[in-house]
């Protein structure tokens, strides 16, 4: 459909599309409706054939359904505005997959916004590798990261040159993709640091994405000396598994707390990278055996 509803006013959709790639509006922030139906429209765009408008099916059911569905429709519409080839809910590997956006058979982005297992992100994970594609996840609101991560945040990390670990949130109410990149963990606990940059969700947002490189790497800041030793001390008390390890390997040195050197409470890590106290006391205890030998 060439036409929709616009402030009650119709609307060609090779108008709308120009105005988009102006920069005089963003792709589908505004409220189209069908001219017969009145049900919700969405503009498309592509450079393999004149802008046109379809209908938005909203999917009934809880508020995750709901954001699953946009997000996935309106990152499809983003990739193919900007040329590339993509298509929503492909199944693949003889039905045992199915990528919410599939780009040529490369890529596969995957929105999550419901909860996932470890066991079935690794299953799905493992297809695309057979697959020799490479998968991508962007996570809903149940999944944004915050100040702290945990094994279920954990696997939708991913690794590049440029931003290092990194994580992907989606917004499709506010046509949002938000990139938190050089993630990085505190010395023991489960606190992060991290840098965020913000993405429109249209086709001028994703082609930023794809090219931002940061200016510079700033400086994260690190948990304190007395917070990590506190929270090693709750550790070794409750006798985590962290807490028994590092416990063992203090029990074995002969050593306490107060011997680990502060400046490694303070040093960060990769959010999947062993802690550099675990790493030093671990060294320490093999040298003494090597010594000893």
């Amino acid at each position: 459909m060439y036409a929709a509803i616009l402030n009650k006013k119709l609307v060609l959709a090779i108008n709308e599309a120009e105005q988009v790639n102006n920069g005089f509006k963003k792709l589908n922030q505004d409220y189209y409706t069908c001219p017969s139906c009145r049900k919700r429209m969405i503009l498309i765009i592509s450079e393999e054939k004149l802008p046109f408008f379809k209908h938005f099916y909203q999917v009934k059911g809880t508020g995750e359904k709901e954001e699953h569905y946009q997000s996935k429709q309106l990152l499809c519409t983003a990739l193919k505005a900007n040329g590339i080839n993509a298509e929503v809910e492909v199944p693949l590997f003889d039905q045992q997959l199915r990528a919410d956006v599939l780009v040529e058979n490369k890529l596969a982005f995957e929105v999550q916004c419901a909860p996932l297992s470890e066991r079935e992100f690794n299953h799905r994970h493992s297809l695309y590798e057979k697959l020799s594609i490479k998968d991508i996840w962007i996570v809903g609101k149940r999944h944004y990261l915050k100040n702290k991560i945990n094994c279920s945040k954990e696997i939708f990390l991913r690794y590049s040159s440029h931003w290092h670990w990194y994580y992907l949130e989606i917004n499709p109410f506010s046509c949002v993709i938000t990139l938190k990149y050089n993630i990085l963990r505190a010395a023991l606990s489960s606190e992060i640091s991290y840098e965020i940059k913000h993405f429109s969700l249209d086709e001028k947002g994703i082609a930023k994405l794809f090219t931002f490189v940061p200016a510079n790497k700033q400086n994260i800041k690190s948990a304190s000396i007395k917070d990590q030793k506190i929270y090693l001390q709750k550790q070794l008390t409750q006798k985590s598994k962290l807490g028994l390890e590092v416990g063992s390997l203090l029990y074995q040195l002969h050593s306490s707390i107060e011997d680990i050197p502060d400046e490694l409470f303070l040093e960060l890590r990769g959010p999947k990278e062993e802690s550099p106290i675990i790493t030093y006391l671990q060294k320490k205890l093999d040298d003494s055996k090597n010594h000893l030998a």
